[in-house]
């Protein structure tokens, strides 16, 4: 581990060590918000206008996870355009609605406060470390490209940025691994489906 990334996270030891390792760690960051979208899947007690509503805000923040990751060349090129114009990190709002669709669908209070926490906690160290590795890596360019960006509530919608130019499907898709999220997702929308409509 870089001594860059432990400046970032702190030097801890034992468990509160360890929670800033799995924090900053991307993989099992990810990981563990998938495996809250199936708890959401699991817990469900939803009706079918639940389901209809939060699957739909799932579908929204999956597709716009997938136009984000057709622009990420990691730690290559600074992504600047499309959803990269509107925030910093589109990839993290794109996980916040499928998490917000899943608790809709689940209508599970438990599931919301479980969500809400997730976010609370892992969000802002995320977003602290990738911020500064970014600027490490970039300088000056991510300086004066993030300096009107909020980190991932857009500040105001400028449509226009949005357009797809330099996107690239086999970067999203396979490169950055958004087909097997979808079809994980897309699994766990069925299975959804399926408990709110009993045979």
């Amino acid at each position: 581990m870089g001594t860059e990334r432990i400046t970032r996270m702190g030097n801890r030891t034992g468990l509160l060590g360890l929670f800033d390792r799995i924090r900053f760690n991307e993989v099992l960051r990810q990981g563990i918000g998938l495996l809250l979208v199936a708890v959401c899947a699991y817990l469900a007690r939803p009706d079918t206008g639940t389901v209809g509503v939060g699957l739909g805000i799932a579908l929204l923040g999956q597709v716009f996870r997938i136009y984000a990751a057709g622009f990420i060349f990691k730690n290559k090129q600074l992504a600047t355009t499309g959803p990269y114009a509107l925030v910093r990190h589109p990839l993290y709002l794109g996980n916040f609605l499928i998490l917000m669709g899943f608790v809709v669908a689940s209508a599970n209070l438990y599931v919301l406060v479980g969500v809400v926490v997730f976010f609370l906690i892992w969000y802002p160290a995320a977003i602290t470390y990738e911020d500064g590795k970014l600027e490490r890596i970039f300088e000056d360019e991510w300086r004066e490209w993030s300096s009107n960006r909020r980190a991932i509530i857009p500040g105001r919608c400028r449509w226009a940025d949005l357009k797809p130019g330099g996107w690239d499907t086999y970067q999203s898709l396979i490169r950055n691994g958004e087909l097997p999220i979808s079809l994980y997702l897309l699994s766990c929308g069925i299975w959804l489906w399926v408990v709110s409509h009993p045979s």
